[in-house]
């Protein structure tokens, strides 16, 4: 079946499809049509699922542990400052090994207000132990989300579905709704296995740790999100099978005989691959690689993607304050052992924060400033800021 959604719809569809049981909600801009939908939907009989109205979305996420520890499949929704206010249960759910699914449509970050979007608010979340999947566009929102319950649950780990505000949350596209059934075939129903709460076998959750326990507790986060690069994969290609829509962790678009690539991830990606066919029109030998996990962050397939490359422009729609773009940094640090002769030059970009465009113009600029200059001018380069 085909309708016409908005990304926040399509995460919603997602989750209605995937058979969840709890919903824990908080409204915030830009996020809250994606919690209306849910409640219309058990409303009109199409979702069989407990709604629960919270007073914060602190109160959000602690509900949503608590009813995953009960045994059941779990979902909710923030952005921007609820996500911030959520900071704490969010390495609470990942050390309980409760497998949350929450998307999080990117908003930027306060003071000065904004509701527009960035992923500065998601990126800041990258030491919480949640798997992170980047969206282009609203088919792959539904897709991720409903292939998000399958990879948290493989793994025990809480996992985020993100897309940009505006440009996908409140946009509309044709999306392709999969049959109910088949998604079920796809995505069993949650089996929390012994490790759920019983009234008639008590066990305690989340007590005081020692300090000759603690770091082997840590150590398993590690070693699973470690899995995590696997099992992504092999989801993306049962989904691919079953739905023949297919997804990567690392996607090259006419990259491979390209002296410059442009690294994007999010919706910067449908704009880049019209950019990058205009530059090869023009004769340019350029490409794009987009990137959909941040976490885990897939090291060797980038790796693979970039070796050999002379120069890599990577756009940040975030940054680190006093350091550089995320992406960025993580590309310079997966790239740092490689053979001189084979480690590209990286030029980051800092862009299209608080939901300025990032146009095919915007795309242009950046290559030729790429393209141009043999060593960045700056770690990061500020495109399109009137410096005051």
């Amino acid at each position: 079946m085909r309708k016409v959604l908005t990304g926040n719809q399509a995460v919603a569809y997602g989750a209605m499809l995937s058979d969840v049981q709890v919903v824990a909600a908080y409204p915030i801009t830009p996020q809250t049509t994606i919690i209306e939908e849910l409640a219309d939907m058990q409303a009109e009989g199409l979702a069989d699922l407990d709604y629960i109205r919270v007073e914060s979305e602190h109160s959000a996420m602690a509900a949503c542990i608590g009813a995953s520890m009960g045994g059941v499949r779990t979902f909710t929704a923030t952005c921007g400052q609820g996500l911030f206010l959520m900071h704490e249960m969010l390495h609470y759910a990942t050390g309980a090994r409760t497998p949350v699914v929450l998307a999080n449509v990117n908003r930027a970050i306060a003071a000065p207000w904004s509701i527009w979007s960035d992923q500065t608010d998601s990126v800041s979340q990258r030491e919480t132990g949640w798997i992170q999947l980047y969206c282009e566009g609203n088919q792959e929102v539904l897709d991720t989300t409903i292939m998000a319950f399958k990879i948290a649950e493989s793994l025990r780990l809480p996992a985020m579905v993100i897309l940009d505000a505006f440009f996908l949350s409140h946009t509309s596209e044709p999306i392709e709704i999969p049959d109910i059934e088949a998604v079920r075939d796809f995505l069993p129903p949650y089996d929390p296995g012994d490790l759920w709460l019983d009234p008639d076998n008590p066990r305690t959750f989340g007590s005081l740790c020692m300090p000759d326990t603690y770091m082997e507790f840590r150590w398993q986060i590690q070693r699973d999100m470690e899995r995590a690069k696997q099992v992504i994969d092999e989801v993306q290609d049962d989904f691919g099978r079953v739905f023949g829509r297919n997804y990567r962790q690392v996607e090259g678009y006419r990259s491979d005989d390209a002296d410059v690539v442009m690294v994007v991830s999010g919706t910067v990606a449908s704009t880049g691959r019209d950019a990058i066919d205009f530059l090869r029109a023009r004769g340019e030998g350029v490409g794009m690689v987009k990137i959909k996990t941040l976490r885990p962050f897939p090291r060797q397939e980038l790796v693979a993607a970039l070796r050999g490359k002379k120069k890599v422009a990577v756009i940040d729609r975030n940054f680190s304050p006093g350091a550089t773009g995320v992406w960025a940094q993580e590309i310079r640090s997966a790239l740092y052992e490689l053979p001189e002769d084979e480690r590209p030059i990286i030029y980051g970009y800092i862009a299209g924060l608080g939901g300025r465009d990032i146009s095919i113009k915007t795309i242009e600029e950046i290559y030729q400033k790429t393209r141009e200059a043999d060593q960045p001018d700056d770690v990061d380069i500020w495109i399109g800021v009137n410096y005051v």
